[in-house]
């Protein structure tokens, strides 16, 4: 919950057509959890005048989702400070409809955070807009200048806490979200825990430590994950550090996790899993791989072991969601949850059944 006094700056969240589903991932991230900015509508004409967090199969947000950008101007009850894209359409490129609803925000004072690869500030006409209207654009996959990225140094070897990546069998399947849940509920019960981001919604809901590796040249990714970690690692003293994922170790087209486990060095990894997909999310013609095979996969890449399985429930019922834990608990011989809708203690024990030496921080914030 926020503070009574929220000093965060105001944001609508552009979705339009996609508020809930796979590519309205960002906006769905930022209704869930927003450090940095109170997130006052969304945008998706098509579900307007319903409540964001009911969409999203949660309890009620009081975010409401509106048919346009004026109308979630009218439901703020002022202009808000920033317009967020919240869509992540697989291109990473803005439709000519986009454009047009983005420069009018500028025009009505919004400040714009954009997450795709096609940065505003190259834009001439954004650009212009922006001069014109004394607005800033937040370009949020813009890496730093490449004399200024890093490469792998071995440095995370200093790292001594608990490295845990949340990983999956496809991209937009809830890591993210798993993960900020997880880093909560450790927190919660006096296990510091830090998440590294290492894509552009984590990055715009505030996550301090991180970078939107799809946008980093790859000669420097795992460069950049191991120095996001250790700068984490020396900066928080952390007891655990939390690795969101992206994509899937076994994706054709999103190959990030394998500078994640590279660069991060992971000592354990939970897994997450759609068992109601058959089919990639945007490759509707490849089968998805098995909890089995990718645990396996990762296993084999990387020095680390699979600790646990999460579920994505979508397009499953709650006795769904039970039988498949107990069916993936049997056959794979570790502990399974779904983070959403089952206790966040679940996930708390699944950390501590691979690593006891945090035990006694939990007793600690229990005495």
């Amino acid at each position: 919950m926020p503070p009574a006094h929220d000093v965060r700056p105001t944001a609508v969240v552009y979705c339009e057509g996609n508020f809930g589903a796979p590519d309205g991932k960002t906006a769905n991230g930022l209704v869930r959890h927003s450090e940095k900015y109170e997130i006052v509508a969304v945008v998706d004409s098509a579900q307007s005048g319903l409540d964001a967090g009911e969409v999203l199969g949660d309890k009620p947000a009081s975010i409401p989702i509106c048919v346009d950008l004026a109308d979630a101007i009218k439901a703020a009850g002022r202009v808000p400070d920033f317009f967020i894209f919240g869509v992540a359409p697989a291109s990473g490129m803005l439709s000519d409809v986009e454009r047009r609803i983005m420069l009018e925000a500028m025009a009505r004072g919004m400040h714009l955070v954009n997450g795709l690869h096609e940065f505003l500030n190259d834009d001439a006409e954004f650009a212009a807009a922006a001069a014109a209207h004394g607005v800033k654009m937040l370009d949020v996959r813009r890496p730093r200048d490449k004399k200024d990225l890093r490469m792998f140094s071995g440095s995370i070897a200093r790292v001594s806490c608990p490295r845990i990546a949340v990983l999956g069998t496809d991209g937009a399947i809830g890591k993210r979200t798993t993960a900020t849940i997880l880093t909560r509920a450790l927190n919660d019960r006096g296990i510091k825990a830090v998440l590294i981001g290492t894509g552009q919604t984590g990055l715009i809901q505030g996550a301090r430590y991180g970078v939107a590796l799809d946008a980093i040249p790859s000669q420097f990714c795992s460069g950049e994950m191991e120095a996001a970690v250790v700068d984490a690692f020396e900066g928080e003293h952390p007891d655990v550090i939390i690795i969101e994922g992206q994509g899937a170790l076994s994706h054709p087209a999103y190959l990030t996790s394998s500078f994640i486990l590279r660069g991060s060095r992971p000592h354990g990894v939970i897994l997450q899993h759609a068992p109601a997909r058959d089919w990639l999310g945007d490759f509707g013609s490849i089968p998805m791989p098995t909890p089995a095979s990718e645990i396996n996969l990762i296993q084999t890449f990387a020095d680390t072991v699979v600790i646990g399985l999460t579920i994505n429930h979508e397009q499953m019922t709650d006795a769904e969601v039970t039988a498949a834990i107990t069916l993936y608990e049997y056959e794979l011989g570790i502990p399974a949850t779904d983070a959403l809708t089952r206790s966040p203690d679940r996930l708390v024990d699944m950390v501590l059944r691979s690593f006891p030496e945090l035990e006694p921080k939990l007793a600690n914030a229990r005495s």
